[in-house]
């Protein structure tokens, strides 16, 4: 007998600190893709049991024996999937694909019983990541699986890199170096209270030791992130959560591309992101979480993936005229009332 959590993407090494950095989900899973292991759990129980699962029938249209005949498909449409669904949109799109003849009322109902994105909240991405370094790029890096805490807003995060990578080995400060090996020992002498004090000197320098799964641990550099040419709500505002949360379902516990551009007057590279191949600004753009920030960046394709949010009536452009962020940020600075 097969089994379809053989399937399901297994779990990566998601680093931690010395406090717990992610919460998890359903079976371990974090909470952004908690659907798709829930999905894939039912998918196996009914392959075992031929049950479909309870209290579905309250989200969905037709009969027990129509759900039985909605499972029987999405589970050979799972095993078939190479590689399987790992995010809320992949599953959603697999359901969506599979189910197409069947009616809408159920196709929706099945994928807010599981809490994956209905069809119109989903995008068509047509910008991949790039072959080749565009102009104006200074350099890039790889990161660490990000943490959902580390996402400050809609367009801003905390990100890490191993000081293992040759661009990050030869510049970090002597005393860092010196820090963490007198860290390791005081951890392997038991004087917790000095390696805590020691990493905190090391965090203060810009770095942190990142703990994995395994019990590795490794010195990373951190890096805050601007995501170039877009502007989301900030927290304060309408729509502001609701950006933070969309840029953290993107990013959390995933290992991004950072083309970094330069620094703004805050210290933050001013970046393009790519997550798993996906441009992450064009995906907040075309789900309604930013504006083009046409001031800052006049690339045309940011200017049509807003437009499309807006023809659509998206998310904040279900407001006829929202609040344009650097016009609250400038009001509120004003007002002495503004933080960034």
């Amino acid at each position: 007998m097969g089994n379809v959590l053989r399937f399901l993407c297994g779990k990566g090494c998601n680093p931690t600190t010395d406090e717990d950095l992610e919460s998890q989900g359903y079976h371990g899973a974090s909470a952004a893709n908690v659907g798709v292991t829930a999905l894939a759990h039912d998918l196996f129980h009914f392959e075992i049991t031929s049950q479909v699962p309870e209290g579905l029938s309250k989200n969905v249209v037709s009969s027990k024996k129509a759900q039985a005949n909605w499972y029987r498909k999405l589970l050979e449409a799972w095993k078939a999937a190479k590689p399987p669904p790992k995010t809320p949109e992949e599953a959603a799109r697999l359901v969506i694909e599979t189910l197409k003849r069947h009616q809408k009322a159920d196709v929706e109902g099945l994928l807010a019983f599981y809490g994956l994105p209905l069809p119109h909240t989903l995008v068509q991405l047509t910008s991949g990541a790039p072959t080749s370094l565009p102009a104006g790029v200074e350099y890039e890096f790889q990161t660490f699986p990000v943490d959902s805490r580390a996402v400050v807003d809609g367009d801003g995060m905390t990100v890490y890199v191993s000081t293992t990578d040759p661009r990050e080995s030869s510049c970090v400060p002597r005393e860092v170096q010196v820090a963490a090996v007198q860290r390791s020992e005081a951890r392997a002498e038991k004087n917790y209270t000095k390696a805590d004090k020691i990493h905190k000197e090391i965090i203060e320098s810009g770095y942190r030791i990142l703990n994995f799964q395994n019990n590795e641990e490794t010195l990373a550099r951190k890096y805050r992130i601007r995501l170039r040419g877009i502007d989301a709500p900030e927290n304060a505002m309408p729509y502001g959560k609701e950006a933070k949360e969309e840029l953290t379902k993107i990013v959390q516990g995933k290992c991004l591309r950072v083309l970094v551009y330069g620094e703004d007057h805050y210290g933050r590279c001013i970046a393009d992101i790519y997550c798993n191949g996906k441009f992450v600004q064009e995906l907040m753009l075309k789900k309604g979480f930013a504006w083009h920030y046409a001031a800052y960046d006049q690339r045309p394709e940011l200017a049509r993936w807003e437009k499309k949010a807006r023809d659509k009536r998206v998310d904040l452009w279900a407001s006829s005229n929202p609040e344009k962020p650097w016009k609250w940020r400038k009001d509120n600075k004003e007002k002495g009332q503004m933080r960034r």
